[in-house]
């Protein structure tokens, strides 16, 4: 039986960590960038996904339940923060960072079967 995506099921990292990247990535300098609507200025060079910021912090653009079913709802313009991050295994390697944001969410790492095959990619839209 084939393994689904396991972000489909998690979000943790979406809830986490701070989503900031370069301004210039979102749509209003790049089109089809990250939609600046949904981002506030963090300084000169880094904008930031609204809700990231606090002490709890949830990507505007997360929507489900951490853990149960969720999905990232510009997943094909989301910044390359978003993009480089990789789940634990989805490479053949353990990521540290991803466990941590697993944990914070009482999920267990991932283990290295979660994925059919070492490179399957993650679609979260």
């Amino acid at each position: 039986m084939e393994n689904p995506n396991p972000c489909l099921t998690c979000g943790a990292c979406c809830a986490f960590y701070r989503a900031s990247f370069y301004w210039a990535e979102a749509d209003d300098a790049t089109p089809g960038g990250v939609p600046v609507l949904l981002t506030r200025k963090l300084n000169d060079f880094r904008r930031m996904m609204i809700g990231m910021d606090g002490s709890t912090p949830r990507c505007i653009a997360l929507e489900g339940n951490i853990g149960e079913k969720v999905r990232c709802t510009i997943y094909e313009n989301r910044s390359s923060v978003c993009r480089d991050f990789d789940a634990s295994w989805i490479k053949g390697l353990p990521n540290e960072r991803c466990d941590k944001a697993r944990a914070a969410w009482g999920l267990p790492p991932l283990e290295q079967d979660a994925w059919n095959s070492p490179g399957d990619i993650p679609r979260v839209a």
